[in-house]
C-alpha cells in the first residue's frame, strides 16, 4: 500500500475522530459510570461497529445500500430511533456517578458492546462518510488489492477511535468525581444523542 496515502489518511482521520458526535455521547455516558466494566466494552463495541462498516465498504455492499433509497431510509430511521432511545434511557436513568445508583442499575458488558455497535454501525452518516472517505486514499494501481487497502484504512480508523475514546472516557470518569458533575456529564450525553437522532429524522423528512 502507498505509504504516503496511509500517512495522509492517518493525519486526516485523526482530525476527524476528535469531532463531537453520538460516539462521544456514548463514551461520555459510559465514562461517567466510573467503571471500566462499562467503558471498555462500550469502546470495543464502537470499534466493532466501524470494523463492520469497513467490511461493508470493502466488499462493495456499501454502494449498493447507498444507491437503494429504501434501504438508506430504513437505516436512517432505525439509527435515529436507536439514538433517541439510548438518549432517553440515559436521561431517565439514575445518576451514574453515584455508587448506589450503579448498584441499582448495573449494565452488562454484552449490553455495553451491543450499544457501541448500534451507535456506530447503525449511523447512516458514518456509512456514507466511509463510502466517501476511505476510497480517496486507496490506490487502484498499488500492488495490494483495493479491498485489502480499504480494510487497512478502516483498521487505522478503528485504532484511532479506540485510542481517543479511551482518553475521552477516562476524562469523563475524572469529571464525574462528584454526583453533580456526574449528573451534568450524563445529561449532556443523553441530550446529544437525542438531538443527533432528531436531526437525522428531520433531515430524512426534509428529503
Amino acid at each position: 500500500m502507498d505509504t504516503s496515502a496511509l500517512v495522509a489518511f492517518t493525519v486526516v482521520a485523526a482530525a476527524m475522530v476528535v469531532l463531537p458526535g453520538p460516539d462521544w455521547a456514548l463514551v461520555l455516558a459510559a465514562g461517567s459510570r466510573r467503571s471500566g466494566a462499562v467503558m471498555v466494552p462500550t469502546i470495543f463495541g464502537l470499534a466493532l461497529g466501524y470494523a463492520l462498516l469497513t467490511g461493508v465498504v470493502a466488499t462493495g455492499l456499501g454502494p449498493l445500500i447507498a444507491a437503494a433509497p429504501v434501504a438508506l431510509v430504513v437505516l436512517t430511521v432505525v439509527g435515529a430511533a436507536y439514538l433517541i432511545y439510548l438518549g432517553v434511557g440515559i436521561l431517565c436513568g439514575p445518576a451514574t456517578g453515584v455508587p448506589e445508583a450503579r448498584a441499582v442499575a448495573p449494565v452488562s458488558r454484552l449490553g455495553s458492546v451491543l450499544r457501541g455497535v448500534g451507535v456506530s454501525a447503525l449511523n447512516p452518516k458514518a456509512l456514507l462518510f466511509f463510502l466517501a472517505f476511505l476510497p480517496q486514499f486507496a490506490r487502484p494501481a498499488a500492488p495490494w488489492p483495493l479491498a485489502g487497502q480499504l480494510f487497512v484504512l478502516g483498521g487505522v480508523w478503528v485504532v484511532l477511535i479506540v485510542a481517543f475514546y479511551t482518553v475521552l472516557g477516562h476524562a469523563a470518569r475524572t469529571l464525574s468525581g462528584s454526583p453533580g458533575r456526574a449528573r451534568a456529564v450524563t445529561w449532556l450525553a443523553g441530550a446529544v444523542m437525542i438531538l443527533v437522532g432528531l436531526g437525522l429524522l428531520v433531515e430524512q423528512l426534509a428529503w
